[in-house]
Order: C-alpha cells, then structure tokens, then sequence
C-alpha cells in the first residue's frame, strides 16, 4: 500500500449552497457557468497549490491534475472534482456531459504519469483507466453522492466516461 493522499474539502457537501449548486450544476445552463469559471478556479487552485477552490464554499474536493498532452509534449493542466480513497484518487472524465471525451483522459491513455496539486502539495500520480464494470459503477456512485451533475452528464451522452485511479 503507498503512502495515502492528503485531503482537503473546506465548506460543506451538504450545507444550503451546496444544496442550491448541485440541482444547477447538473442543468446545461449550469454546466456552462461551471465550464467558464475553470479557466478562474485553475489559477487559483494553481496560486494556492490546490488548497482552494472556486467550488470550496459547497465542499466540493478539487484537484489540479497536470497530463503531457499526447500531441504537443506540453503540461496540460486541468481542475477536477475527485473522490478520494486513502492511498488512491478517482477522477471522472464527464466533461459536463458533452459527447467527445475530455482532452485529458487521452493524454492519460497516451501517458499515464501526471501531477496532482492537492491540499499544498504536488505529487507524482500514475494513472490506471478502471475497466470493472462494478468497480466503475461504485465509483461511479461516489462521484454521484459528491453531486448529482453526475447522474446528468451521464444522461446527456452516450459516450462511457473514462475513470481513472490516480495512485503515487
């Protein structure tokens, strides 16, 4: 067993604004107020080593994962919710639902070495594609207790969403 991975969630998954985000999040509308607030939670998830978030005041767990992008060789570096497992972190390939798989998840297929910011830190991750379909499903469940914008994005594709374990 590695070494366990940090945890850092500030707010609280089921206080009133998270109550109130949740239901929007997983609206089309609400997932393109979150698909433009990104590009302003990564810089501060970037400024803060992955101690806080955008999405932090609902308790929502946020991490930096930074990929080798599988054309350009450069550092790809994307904010992520994740359900965390002690000495694993699970991220989920949604992509709000849209129905071509998030840019990250090929550079993972491509190259499974990445980074995670998290709580401060920045660790060192392989990443393993999980392919059992019970193990997807639980994990899967996990993610939907987070939030149930899940369960919409889900809905919204045909496509399978890739999950990855991310481990040191």
């Amino acid at each position: 067993m590695s070494e366990q991975f940090p945890e850092r969630v500030w707010g609280t998954p089921h206080g009133f604004l998270s109550r109130l985000v949740s239901p929007f999040a997983a609206t089309k509308a609400g997932s393109s107020v979150i698909r433009k607030l990104t590009p302003l939670d990564r810089k501060i998830l970037e400024r803060t080593g992955g101690k806080y978030t955008v999405l932090g005041p609902i308790g929502a767990p946020v991490i930096l994962l930074t990929t080798v992008g599988r054309k350009s060789g450069e550092p790809r570096t994307t904010p992520l919710l994740y359900v965390h497992d002690g000495d694993t972190i699970y991220v989920i390939g949604s992509n709000f639902g849209q129905n071509h798989h998030p840019a990250w998840t090929g550079n993972l297929l491509a190259n499974p070495a990445a980074e995670v910011a998290i709580a401060g830190q920045h660790i060192p991750v392989t990443a393993a594609l999980v392919t059992d379909e019970d193990r997807k499903k639980a994990i899967f469940e996990r993610f939907e207790e987070t939030t149930r914008a899940y369960t919409s994005y889900r809905n919204r594709t045909a496509r399978d969403l890739r999950i990855f374990a991310l481990t040191r």
